[in-house]
């Protein structure tokens, strides 16, 4: 008793945080017996909260190297090195690298759905844990991230970005910047779901800008353009060239969904 009295008096902030860390390891215990943890998707119980069970984990098709370096697409094998696609090389875009956390399928896309149509955060948390470490190397190197903007209806309309929760939930894992008002649409544009590639380039083709008095936010600066899912790569295009012009030396885009051939239907 004397020894812990007088550890508190030599160092009172260690006691305090002690302190704290049992009591936020009791404040967890007791939430645990009201909502235990379980799969954010097929509800199974599970040991922790925030995360998949091993039948739906292994459901998601991480995106791993071998990578084009430019588009993040997977390559058929590894060549040792940096290597870019033959899509990359025929027609380079505007931003510097995109990187994804997995292939548009199956369960990733139904909780993605559920955080865009159904107004569901529950896999906040887990998708901030893939998209850290999918994007270690951009966010390394990045000053700021920037969220894509949905224009002002349909933000009226669903209450929140999804691409702005995930910009902050990197934030607090990261501690890279965030900020959700430099980009901003400068006219309305239909839905992307079920247009070609070209339809979608020309949608959004000038839909984006850096908002009034925002430039000075990425002059010079890193940023890594964040975005639920790559679908053409026709949105994270406009809105790197909206970025480039205001004055970032560079942008690099990270997404947490990849759309392949295999995964066209509804993104």
């Amino acid at each position: 008793m004397f020894g812990r009295v007088a550890a508190l008096l030599n160092d009172p902030m260690s006691g305090l945080s002690s302190l704290g860390q049992r009591l936020a390891r009791a404040a967890h215990r007791a939430a645990d017996l009201v909502v235990p943890p379980a799969c954010i998707y097929c509800r199974k119980p599970l040991a922790v909260h925030d995360a998949l069970c091993a039948s739906c984990w292994r459901t998601i098709k991480f995106i791993r190297p071998p990578l084009c370096d430019r588009l993040g697409i997977p390559l058929p094998f590894d060549i040792g090195g940096t290597a870019i696609s033959a899509q990359a090389a025929a027609s380079p875009p505007a931003y510097a690298r995109a990187r994804a956390v997995a292939h548009f399928d199956g369960v990733l896309r139904d909780l993605v759905h559920q955080l865009k149509y159904g107004d569901s955060h529950i896999a906040r948390r887990l998708f901030g844990r893939w998209l850290a470490e999918a994007g270690a190397e951009l966010l390394g190197q990045a000053d700021l991230v920037v969220p894509v903007p949905l224009d002002r209806w349909r933000l009226l309309k669903r209450r929140f970005n999804q691409a702005a929760i995930l910009s902050r939930e990197l934030n607090r894992l990261t501690g890279v910047a965030w900020d959700p008002l430099v980009l901003q649409r400068t006219r309305r544009t239909v839905s992307q779901v079920g247009l070609t590639h070209d339809q979608r380039r020309r949608n959004v083709r000038g839909a984006f800008a850096v908002a009034p008095g925002r430039a000075a936010a990425i002059r010079d600066r890193a940023v890594v353009l964040l975005d639920d899912v790559i679908t053409t790569g026709a949105t994270a295009e406009a809105c790197a060239r909206a970025l480039l012009r205001a004055g970032a030396s560079r942008v690099d885009v990270l997404a947490l969904c990849l759309v392949t051939p295999d995964s066209m239907i509804n993104p």
